[in-house]
């Protein structure tokens, strides 16, 4: 075992060039940060300060165990709205027992995380199909928008997770508009879409924070009703210990379990997409271990969970961050910002930072993923909707379960109902094929051909069975079944079982033989340790259908001509 293996990636050859890249990627990212982190601090129910905290000691934590290169942790929307919809519900946004279940539940991610990674489970995200998780975001982010109107417009909307009473509220209120308010936050939205177009590289969130507030100070909209951010606390966060009990852990397990999940897939997919564009390997399950010990230990500094962003590491590629050594010197700018600036930051409004979330999280709405879906397969576009309108209309803690649920669901179907299909002959070319994809297919009346494209085990095997006898019913006159086995990967010992047992009895009351071509070595090995190489040789000698047929004369061809007569070489 090496040193080498503990240097963060990048930092073996590292130079003055490589430096002067990150450190301008870094000072990117923290003018990007600064406005965010405070934005979604206040989306979680909290002061925004603990976004300024939440984007210090996690990101440096990160930077020293991390895989990526490139990934850029801290807060985000989703992450914040969780933290909101988890904990508001046991106690009231913003005060002292709220924070301090916030931090206990960052501690307790943290923990999840950890695990997972030292118990090599990464894979465990792959669960989660990319449909659910695009209904998931896509409906989390029209959530986080709605939430944000209360700021936006000056209006009391409550705490509510469903879009449906979030839009009652919101028509309810709509005559207590204050009217200074829905100005500054409209204005701000324009400002950021417009700029954005103009030129994404410009730092237009810093500027409307620096303008807005210059605005509210020199005319006094604060005393016009404009609400503002008030006093920021100046220097770094105190070292506190979480408050443990078994009865806020209880409360806490379930969302802690879903950001812990939600926060590592949302990382891994920006992380592995640059890593790909990159040409280097992401570790999950280190990746998991460098999140959890950024939350774990971030949690002694009155942090809320954080995890990977995607607008922020994309921005981090496109501004030539080559390490993590970006994740640190964003990390110093904003402890320097912590200790010497949080004053200026009095005035700012509280509809500008509303506004900022609204412009960073439409993006995330792709309802194009849901045609898409349906066009090339209408299964995994139900997934989408069905995550989609749960987490919208039931809750968002709830929608990325059921949806996970509702797609494991239709797993199970597709496993416990695997393709099973009645093959004929097509002459022309040559080959045999499903007769009801090519009804030109020849077939006979007193022979069945049937392909399984399946493992067979102890939960479809009943599924075949009925099959065959629906088979049999159809054509009442056959005599004769041949299974093909060349795409079943594996078959257990009670499927073995069940066949045999059919096997007699259809021998026995309709004298009906039955032939299984094209066993994969796997398949066979289970066979002849039951004794069927013994009990059925014949029946099970054969390696294509082409080869039983010409053994049992059995003739499929409507030509006369030798040329045009089932081949020897079987295709699938």
């Amino acid at each position: 075992m090496t040193i080498k293996k503990y240097i963060p990636p990048g930092l073996e050859q590292y130079n003055k060039n490589l430096l002067s890249k990150d450190l301008i990627a870094g000072l990117t990212l923290f003018v990007m940060l600064v406005p965010q982190g405070m934005a979604y601090a206040m989306l979680a129910g909290l002061p925004p300060v603990m976004g300024l905290y939440a984007s210090t000691i996690p990101l440096i934590i990160y930077a020293l165990f991390a895989s990526s290169r490139h990934l850029s942790i801290g807060p985000t929307a989703i992450t914040s709205l969780l933290v909101f919809s988890g904990i508001s519900s046991i106690t009231e946004p913003g005060s002292q027992d709220y924070i301090t279940l916030v931090i206990l539940l960052a501690l307790m991610v943290g923990t999840i995380q950890c695990l997972l990674g030292v118990l090599r489970m990464g894979f465990i995200v792959k669960f989660i199909s990319p449909s659910v998780l695009g209904g998931y975001t896509s409906a989390a982010a029209i959530i986080i928008g709605l939430s944000q109107f209360k700021h936006l417009i000056g209006i009391d909307l409550g705490t509510y997770f469903q879009a449906h009473h979030l839009l009652v509220g919101i028509g309810r209120e709509l005559t207590n508009l204050h009217w200074m308010t829905v100005l500054l936050g409209v204005s701000s939205i324009i400002f950021l879409v417009v700029f954005k177009k103009i030129n994404s590289r410009f730092p237009a969130t810093l500027v409307l924070i620096l303008l807005s507030s210059l605005s509210v100070y020199i005319f006094s909209l604060h005393g016009k009703g404009v609400q503002i951010v008030g006093t920021v606390p100046n220097g770094l966060p105190n070292l506190v210990l979480p408050t443990i009990s078994l009865g806020s852990v209880k409360q806490l397990i379930i969302p802690a379990v879903i950001i812990a999940l939600l926060g590592f897939m949302e990382s891994l997919a920006i992380g592995k997409t640059i890593a790909d564009k990159e040409k280097y390997k992401l570790n999950p399950n280190r990746e998991l271990k460098a999140l959890g010990l950024a939350n774990i230990l971030g949690s002694l500094f009155y942090i809320f969970p954080v995890n990977g962003s995607f607008s922020r590491s994309a921005v981090n590629h496109q501004s030539g961050g080559v390490t993590q050594l970006v994740s640190i010197f964003t990390s110093m700018f904003m402890i320097i910002t912590l200790m010497l600036f949080t004053s200026y930051f009095y005035y700012l409004p509280n509809a500008v930072l509303a506004a900022i979330i609204i412009v960073a999280v439409y993006k995330l709405i792709d309802i194009e993923q849901a045609k898409f879906l349906f066009n090339v397969r209408s299964i995994d576009g139900w997934s989408w909707i069905v995550t989609f309108f749960v987490t919208l209309f039931v809750g968002i803690q709830w929608g990325i379960l059921v949806g996970a649920i509702f797609n494991f669901c239709l797993l199970l179907a597709r496993i416990t109902r695997p393709n099973i299909i009645e093959m004929g002959y097509l002459e022309k070319e040559q080959i045999f094929r499903d007769i009801k994809r090519f009804p030109q297919a020849t077939t006979l009346d007193d022979l069945i051909m049937i392909r399984v494209d399946s493992s067979i085990h102890f939960a479809n095997i009943s599924y075949l069975e009925d099959k065959l006898r629906e088979f049999l019913y159809l054509k009442p006159l056959a005599n004769m079944v041949i299974i093909d086995f060349s795409g079943v990967n594996d078959m257990d010992t009670p499927s073995f079982e069940v066949i045999e047992d059919l096997k007699e009895q259809l021998k026995k009351e309709k004298d009906i033989s039955m032939y299984f071509v094209g066993m994969k070595g796997t398949v066979r090995e289970t066979a002849e340790k039951l004794g069927w190489d013994k009990k059925f040789n014949e029946e099970i000698n054969y390696y294509t259908i082409e080869k039983l047929l010409e053994n049992k004369r059995i003739r499929v061809s409507t030509s006369s001509d030798k040329n045009n007569q089932t081949p020897y070489m079987y295709y699938i």
